[in-house]
């Protein structure tokens, strides 16, 4: 069975910890890697990236985002039918931009994971959120 496939109760606790953050975010708005390790109070950006590289097939993945707003290098279509899809504030590439492709608005997208998420979505341990250190 690859680690793509394992069932989440089998997952490291620091990956369940990242996709549930990852489940969190709302429609419409994103989070960067390092807004999840911060918000997480551990790791970095690189430990998130490789959580939503080996697991986050499972989760909204596409709300989980670069710093800079570039799309997600070999899934920039599904990821910008997504964000139109769920009304994701876009920028639209300038001409002398590679390839034309729209970046999102950091500036309006960004969730900072204090906002109310739809109540269905399980809630994170009480020992994870802003500035807590399990």
């Amino acid at each position: 069975m690859s680690e793509e496939s394992l069932p989440v109760h089998t997952l490291p606790d620091y990956a369940e910890h990242v996709l549930d953050l990852a489940e969190r975010i709302p429609p419409g708005r994103v989070m960067t890697y390092g807004d999840l390790a911060e918000w997480l109070g551990e790791g970095g950006p690189r430990q998130v990236g490789r959580v939503m590289a080996h697991y986050g097939g499972t989760v909204p993945w596409w709300r989980v985002v670069r710093a800079d707003g570039v799309l997600l290098p070999g899934h920039e279509r599904e990821a910008l039918d997504r964000y139109r899809e769920e009304g994701t504030p876009l920028r639209e590439a300038g001409r002398a931009s590679e390839g034309h492709q729209p970046r999102i608005d950091m500036r309006r997208a960004r969730w900072d994971g204090n906002e109310r998420a739809d109540a269905h979505i399980r809630q994170l341990p009480a020992s994870y959120g802003p500035g807590a250190h399990p």
